[in-house]
């Protein structure tokens, strides 16, 4: 097998060329910025907003700053202002039952015009109501009805009068009411003249007062009525009055509302109650005890009441909307999203009317696009359920939230709920999305359609030109300084180095607007009026440096050889694996080594770091691959006598991931073979069971992880990382690691097989099987057969005199 070639400069770093951009700089860009590469996730959105249908709403996943949300509002905002604008909504008071504020539908910009037309109307009968109430005519008829009840009531009791003087018999009026006495000549008779009188005399005076009291009594019981029938005619003579003063007001009124049937229906219950409740704007003298208590306020208290009883509550005011709205909830807390019922305090006890409805970003949004965060959606209790009710019913039903757990004892409200035409948009990750489709089963019924965003766009020339656009919006819009085409093109190489794929750039915009403000700093610190590509470069430099602290700790504790790493010797059995840390999102390489050790035993091959729980599942996995190679390639007409051992030297958090395994298998060919590996190698690659030397991810990190180890002991030209043949694309490595490679004195080699690998490390072929079925002599396999071959026969030897001692 022909061994692999050192890799050209060319193929470390892929430059973007600036010669091929037709710009000078960013500021001549002004054209739309295109979701270049989220061609999928555009159709998705397109669809989704396209049909008309219950439960097409749409989930755009993606990792966070990769554009979700400003490709959907870019692409609302060209479709948004064509669809018609919604109907405002308002809640108005239930006169029959409070309790169910009534929801009245009212044409764009015509809620807020009722609204101030009901506080004119208030405001003006304020004034008529009195006036026509104080007015001459009404006291001469209220003075009129009042004077027939004490005419009528005055001649029941002059006749009652008359009929007891033609019996000779007073009717005199006492404190505790009216009482009859005989009279002679013309005076009335005192007790004892009365008593003097003939029997017979008496009982006939005492049967006429009897007579007379009888018809007292049903005068006496006739004069409630007449009460009612004068209270019922003031009542009439009030309504008429009232009506007389209303009309013309609601008259004009509903002539401006002639078209909406609903507002119709309304003010016709509204007059009705005016008229039923005039005295309420009728000025009172203000009760002492109220005032005594700061309930009450004269005038100021009277008109508040009325505003309160007759105001129109706007819940959705789109008399400013062009179009269809388009909403972004930042906080979906529940009452934030349906709409809440407040109460306000009024001696210790909670008050309510409709006037305390307050909408939510449903009643905003609705007739248009509500979009919001999955993840603040999820973590506020609630809301998520509200979401889908209202989705689920297409109506919109204001529920107080205390009154519904029992958190307060008080009446509430029930308002009229609101129909929801609407379109909602979650934005979230890939793993929420999932998790969401699995263990909830409203999710997919709801949220049919999922716009799955890229992690990374092609570096092609669209997508070259996408970032470009990008820069260039990001600096109009927060005024920064301009770039060249060369920071242009730095800009565009970092994206492909940040994608982890030289053919690709990435998709996550956010790291891309970081960049671009931080280079706008240093330009605006050195005094440019142009941001260079030396800027970007110092952005990125400072960045890392920024989070390198730990980095710098670990390399410095490895000069000082606390952490034991070899660049420049040669070992049986030991070899430079690469590793990755991430701490605070910043990755950064470094070597470990990796040891293997091999005794007399029954073929396995231990895991030092699982043993001890340190190793993850995936790292285990690999190890196991080892085994299957091993017994493969060597274990075919005899079991594998060995007991090998693996482990990470000095290593105490852990680890995870395959991309050692090529790594673990040199080093037991190496223990095996008793070959010795070159220290001056790094090796990083995962392996399958026959051998072949698998992707990796993170390379550029790890490679520069061991170049600057071995840098900063000083470069010799033998040191270099054997990766993944897979993972040359991958490379985008940073400038001194290219120069290095340029001046001969670092070197990177692809790998598509352990035999490749095992000679580079090793100066020794691997060997392959000849047609006798044997390795040539001297290869590493065939070293590596032969120390079976003795250890199985050790192993023979050993059982065959214990079976005799045992005999």
């Amino acid at each position: 097998m022909p061994l692999p070639e050192k890799l050209s400069p060319a193929k470390l770093y892929r430059t973007c060329n600036a010669r091929e951009f037709s710009f000078t700089t960013t500021a001549e860009l002004d054209g739309p910025i295109k979701a270049t590469g989220q061609e999928r996730a555009v159709e998705a959105i397109t669809f989704s907003m396209g049909i008309r249908h219950d439960g097409f709403n749409l989930f755009a996943l993606g990792p966070n700053g990769t554009g979700k949300q400003s490709a959907i509002m870019q692409f609302l905002g060209t479709i948004a202002p064509k669809a018609p604008v919604p109907s405002d909504w308002c809640y108005v008071n239930n006169f029959e039952h409070p309790r169910h504020p009534k929801a009245l539908r009212l044409p764009a910009g015509k809620a807020a015009t009722i609204c101030r037309d009901m506080e004119h109307l208030v405001e003006a009968l304020l004034t008529i109501i009195p006036s026509a109430f104080s007015s001459e005519e009404y006291q001469v008829q209220e003075k009129n009805i009042r004077e027939k009840f004490q005419e009528h009531q005055a001649e029941a009791f002059e006749e009652l009068e008359k009929q007891a003087a033609e019996q000779h018999i007073a009717l005199i009026k006492t404190p505790a009411g009216f009482a009859f006495a005989p009279e002679k000549n013309g005076e009335v008779l005192k007790p004892e003249e009365f008593m003097m009188l003939k029997k017979k005399e008496r009982e006939t005076i005492e049967n006429e007062i009897m007579t007379l009291k009888t018809a007292m009594q049903l005068i006496m019981a006739q004069i409630p009525k007449w009460q009612r029938e004068t209270q019922e005619k003031i009542k009439e003579l009030n309504r008429n009055i009232a009506n007389f003063a209303v009309k013309p007001l609601m008259a004009e009124l509903k002539n401006s509302y002639a078209s909406l049937s609903d507002v119709i229906g309304y003010l016709e219950t509204l007059e009705n109650d005016i008229i039923e409740n005039f005295d309420q704007f009728l000025e009172k003298e203000p009760d002492p005890r109220e005032m005594l208590l700061g309930l009450s306020s004269g005038k100021f208290s009277q008109k508040s009441s009325l505003l309160s009883r007759y105001r129109v509550n706007v819940i959705v005011d789109n008399s400013m909307t062009k179009g269809a709205p388009v909403v972004y909830e930042d906080k979906p807390a529940c009452q934030n999203l349906v709409g809440d019922i407040e109460h306000i305090s009024q001696m210790g006890t909670l008050l309510t009317d409709f006037t305390l409805i307050k909408p939510g970003a449903l009643h905003r949004a609705n007739g248009g696009y509500l979009l919001i965060d999955a993840r603040r959606l999820l973590l506020e209790p609630l809301a998520y359920e509200a979401l889908k009710k209202a989705l689920r019913t297409r109506q919109i039903r204001i529920e107080s939230l205390a009154q519904l757990y029992s958190l307060i004892s008080t009446v509430s409200l029930e308002p009229e709920p609101i129909p929801l035409d609407i379109k909602v948009i979650l934005i979230g990750e890939r793993q929420l999305y999932y998790l969401l489709n699995v263990y909830d089963p409203d999710f997919s019924e709801l949220f049919k359609v999922a716009a799955d965003f890229d992690d990374e766009l092609p570096a092609d020339d669209n997508g070259k030109l996408a970032y470009a656009r990008i820069i260039s919006a990001i600096a109009k819009r927060d005024q920064l300084h301009h770039f060249d085409r060369r920071a242009v093109a730095r800009v565009i190489e970092h994206g492909s180095r940040i994608s982890g794929d030289s053919t690709k750039l990435s998709a996550h915009l956010q790291s891309i607007s970081d960049l671009v403000h931080e280079a706008d700093y240093y330009t605006s610190s050195a005094g440019r009026k142009l941001v260079k590509a030396a800027d970007v470069q110092q952005a990125i430099d400072a960045r890392v440096l920024r989070s390198s602290r730990i980095q710098e700790k670990i390399r410095e504790a490895t000069l000082k050889h606390s952490i034991l790493i070899d660049t420049d010797s040669e070992k049986i059995g030991q070899i430079n694996g690469l590793a990755i840390y991430s701490p605070g999102g910043q990755s950064f390489g470094h070597p470990g080594r990796i040891t293997a050790r091999v005794r007399l035993g029954k073929g396995e091959v231990i895991d030092i770091e699982r043993e001890v729980e340190m190793g993850g599942p995936i790292h285990s996995k690999g190890v196991m691959i080892l085994s299957g190679f091993l017994g493969a390639r060597f274990a075919i007409n005899q079991p594998l006598s060995l007991s090998a051992s693996l482990v990470f030297e000095q290593s105490y958090s852990g680890v995870e991931g395959d991309s050692a395994s090529s790594a673990e298998l040199y080093a037991l060919l190496s223990a095996l073979s008793g070959v010795p590996i070159r220290q001056w190698f790094a090796v990083t690659g995962s392996v399958n069971q026959f051998g072949q030397v698998q992707a990796i991810g993170g390379v550029n990190e790890k490679i520069e992880g061991f170049f600057d180890l071995c840098n900063a002991r000083g470069l010799t030209g033998k040191q270099g990382v054997l990766i993944p043949a897979a993972n040359v694309e991958n490379l985008m490595l940073r400038n001194d690691v290219v120069n290095a490679a340029k001046k001969r004195r670092f070197a990177i080699y692809p790998v598509t097989h352990v035999d490749e690998g095992i000679e580079l490390l090793t100066g020794t072929p691997a060997g392959e099987l000849d047609k006798t079925g044997n390795y040539p002599t001297g290869t590493i396999n065939s070293l590596v057969v032969a120390k079976l071959n003795e250890m199985a026969k050790k192993i023979k030897k050993f059982t065959a005199s214990a079976s005799d001692e045992d005999e």
